[in-house]
């Protein structure tokens, strides 16, 4: 794996819990019928019906939604891990800065709160995504999985029965 390769729901699960993020790189995938992960698909499919959605920019990034050519939107249908879903959105300007893509601005929307926020990409944050993209490539190459990290998520997470049972 190469930085290049690094894709937001990367970016947030290094947010959220490092275990699951290195099970996701290795390949163990434990989204499919999960409750939570069902409703957050169907909130997607079912906002935003009028914009051009799902846009994938070179296999790796995969923006919800545009609107205009200038803003990008993430939806997302809590706030519970915000700062997770800030990265992620912050990440997704950061790789459209190296491409020399810079006239866009982002927004995380929040249907079900009727809410969204800005999200904006300072120069504090380009040396925090490096580290996380080394940190990221670090997580990959392990052989060994990090100790889980209890929080008030790990109930409603996807991987909670392989990290507890």
């Amino acid at each position: 794996m190469t930085k290049e390769e690094i894709s937001g729901i990367m970016i947030y699960y290094y947010y959220v819990c490092k275990k699951k993020l290195w099970y996701y790189l290795h390949e163990i995938r434990m989204e499919a019928g999960n409750e939570n992960v069902e409703l957050g698909k169907l909130l997607d499919t079912s906002s935003y019906d009028r914009d051009n959605k799902h846009i994938m920019i070179n296999g790796v990034i995969n923006i919800d939604f545009l609107r205009g050519n200038h803003v990008l939107h993430e939806i997302k249908k809590s706030k519970s891990i915000e700062e997770a879903s800030i990265m992620q959105v912050k990440y997704y300007l950061y790789y459209l800065h190296q491409r020399e893509v810079t006239n866009i601005s982002a927004k995380i929307d929040y249907p079900l709160l009727k809410q969204s926020i800005t999200v904006e990409l300072n120069d504090e944050d380009f040396p925090i995504i490096e580290n996380v993209l080394t940190d990221i490539l670090d997580y990959a190459a392990s052989e060994q999985t990090p100790p889980k990290e209890e929080t008030a998520i790990c109930k409603k997470c996807a991987y909670h029965d392989l990290c507890y049972i």
